[in-house]
């Protein structure tokens, strides 16, 4: 009977006897319940003491018994809630930005997405009116900015509005100038980032694009082959007009040459006249016309009288020639 006494009570102890593992976990259990403990009574104090912490470029809005009291300033500030102040909130002095894309029509019936970009905040003197008077910023700015650009966009075509992003950007800003001034706000600067057409315009504008500078490209491979021939027609003419110089200068020569021919033989031969002379000048130059022509290695087949009498005949169709002309004039 002893022995089991004497076990059940060891037993018990080994119940009651903690582990290490379980007194680790009531450590931080005890540690994580001593220091939630001390930030609220931290937070019962400040409360007892009425004090609150307003943070940089913050202001905080103070009520007194549900009414505006003051607009506090960064740092620390007294607030005797027995006496019926309370804060009622906090309120950003940083600048804010909102980006809004509205969906309109140009003039010529193209529909496009505008993207704006606005820049305000909140001013600290009007500071009670910026936190009463919206009860959504954002919203009240993309209203604003949608009424304007509908207004301002379809008066433009699509190319003109991309030409005119500035012009729209300063009507929105002088919009929403005049009226967020009045709800305690500042428009810093409003930026027109973008004008997406539909992806099929854009398509089509390129496009056009395309087709106006091979227009281009095509006028101006013309009017240099025009350049191109009128010079070349000039260089033909100018060779020419040379060709001809060298020509008639061959053929003075040449003029000048028979003349002399003829009257030193007519001199050095008695009984002979200019006519038996230039028969057999003729003939000379009939040989040597047909020695050339043979003498030509890519000479086609030339067919000509071979007889000498065809000199007569030659020298006949050259005076009757002359004389036809003379009676002519």
């Amino acid at each position: 009977m002893d022995k089991i006494l004497n076990g059940h009570l060891k037993h018990n102890e080994f119940l009651r006897k903690p582990t290490i593992g379980t007194q680790k976990k009531l450590q931080s259990f005890s540690l994580l319940f001593a220091i939630s403990s001390s930030l609220i009574r931290v937070k019962k104090m400040g409360n007892l003491l009425c004090c609150i912490q307003v943070d940089q470029s913050m202001v905080a809005i103070k009520e007194k018994f549900g009414k505006f009291d003051q607009v506090l300033e960064p740092g620390c500030h007294c607030l005797p809630w027995i006496l019926g102040h309370q804060l009622a909130g906090h309120l950003s002095l940083r600048l804010q930005q909102l980006d809004v894309k509205c969906e309109t029509k140009t003039k010529d019936n193209v529909f496009v997405n505008v993207v704006a970009s606005i820049q305000y905040r909140a001013l600290a003197d009007k500071a009670n009116d910026a936190f009463y008077k919206l009860s959504n910023t954002r919203t009240q700015i993309q209203a604003y900015v949608f009424d304007v650009i509908r207004a301002s966009v379809p008066k433009l075509n699509l190319d003109d509005a991309f030409e005119q992003k500035n012009e729209i950007a300063k009507a929105v800003e002088d919009e929403l100038e005049k009226a967020m001034s009045a709800y305690g706000y500042e428009i810093v600067q409003t930026l027109i980032v973008d004008i997406e057409p539909d992806e099929h315009v854009k398509r089509a504008m390129n496009e056009i694009n395309a087709a106006a500078r091979l227009r281009v490209a095509a006028n101006e491979k013309a009017e240099a082959e025009k350049i191109l021939q009128i010079k070349r027609a000039e260089g033909e003419a100018e060779s020419k007009y040379l060709s001809g110089l060298g020509i008639a200068r061959q053929r003075q020569a040449i003029v000048d040459g028979l003349r002399d021919s003829v009257l030193g033989f007519s001199v050095n031969v008695p009984g002979t006249t200019a006519k038996d002379v230039m028969d057999m000048v003729l003939v000379t130059q009939y040989f040597d016309t047909m020695k050339e022509i043979g003498a030509a290695s890519k000479s086609s087949a030339v067919f000509i009288p071979h007889g000498p009498g065809a000199v007569r005949d030659v020298a006949t169709q050259i005076r009757d020639g002359l004389l036809q002309g003379s009676a002519g004039q």
